[in-house]
């Protein structure tokens, strides 16, 4: 690889604070107080189920995540950026993601889109498995597990509270090769930034306990009928997206590639500072937002507001977020 292999620039770790901590640890990002609005309600259950075609989607949420306002643009000015957010009327400071898991039925397979971060990350997240339950199913209907990349939100979540069992243990794991074979190089760990040492080590323990289950994909394949993976690195380097066909309807399981219900659309170009590949990243968002456009796909992304399922409509030179509307 000719490229750095840094995930963040030293800056932004910083800005992150205080980072997480290894796998088995309740470590979450260090953040600053939150607005007088954020208070810690009980809310309904956290899942959104709809019809694709003759499949069945259902959206489980994971929680949410808090991170620093100014890892959503590293290119731009802090002045700028507080502009923008402001004028959305989005925190300045705290930037809220949700957490949005793919579960989808095909008649013959029951898939999940990543393991959230379990008990591992974030006070705010590891609700994945509660909400599936309020949704009606259990960890071992899962057949398939399909995993967009190792980042902790999205792979610290392969254990259970434990840290003995697996959390989907009737599930065939599905990762991309290059995301496998990044994270699992003999000297990964050591080659990261002490901040970031963790993020390997986690994504080394995730992956160590499905080995003999693990099938390492490549663009292109079917992964469950209706269910094709696509390459989509930059915010990786080996970032994985699932296209989900049935009858006349086709959805975008994007991940992290495309990952802020404004931003990402309205400015492609804004450089995430979580994107390891940041030039690469804008390239793959670019064409999966025009795909989308131009086919009207529906699109489902990792972090957009619950339960992050709708359209790219072109704007000008860039693209505007549709939340998709059903009839109840």
């Amino acid at each position: 690889m000719t490229r750095s292999t840094k995930l963040l620039d030293r800056r932004d770790v910083l800005k992150i604070g205080a980072g997480a901590g290894v796998l088995g640890a309740s470590a979450h990002f260090g953040i600053a107080a939150r607005p007088a609005f954020a208070a810690d309600f009980e809310q309904a259950p956290g899942f959104f189920r709809f019809a694709l075609g003759e499949m069945t989607v259902t959206i489980v949420s994971d929680g949410h995540l808090e991170i620093p306002a100014s890892v959503v643009a590293s290119n731009i000015g802090v002045d700028e950026l507080r502009s923008y957010l402001s004028a959305r009327f989005l925190d300045t400071d705290i930037n809220y993601g949700h957490t949005n898991h793919v579960l989808i039925e095909t008649g013959e397979d029951l898939v999940l889109v990543d393991v959230g971060s379990g008990e591992r990350f974030q006070p705010t997240a590891g609700k994945l498995v509660e909400n599936l339950d309020l949704a009606g199913y259990a960890p071992e209907d899962v057949t398939k597990v399909v995993l967009t990349h190792a980042h902790p939100d999205h792979v610290w979540g392969m254990l259970d509270e434990f840290e003995d069992d697996l959390r989907f243990p009737e599930a065939e794991h599905i990762v991309g090769a290059a995301e496998f074979d990044w994270w699992m190089a003999a000297d990964r760990v050591a080659s990261l930034p002490d901040d970031l040492k963790p993020f390997a080590v986690g994504a080394q323990k995730s992956f160590e306990p499905i080995a003999d289950r693990l099938v390492k994909a490549t663009d292109g394949l079917d992964v469950a009928p209706g269910c094709r993976l696509i390459a989509t690195p930059g915010h990786t380097p080996g970032h994985m997206s699932l296209i989900v066909e049935s009858g006349d309807q086709t959805m975008l399981v994007a991940g992290d590639a495309i990952n802020h219900g404004y931003v990402a659309f309205e400015h492609p170009d804004w450089r995430p500072a979580f994107d390891f590949d940041k030039d690469l990243a804008v390239a793959t968002r670019k064409r999966l937002l025009e795909m989308c456009a131009s086919d009207r796909m529906l699109i489902s992304a990792y972090h957009l507001p619950f339960p992050g399922v709708g359209h790219a409509a072109r704007a000008g030179q860039a693209y505007r977020y549709m939340p998709a509307l059903w009839r109840w």
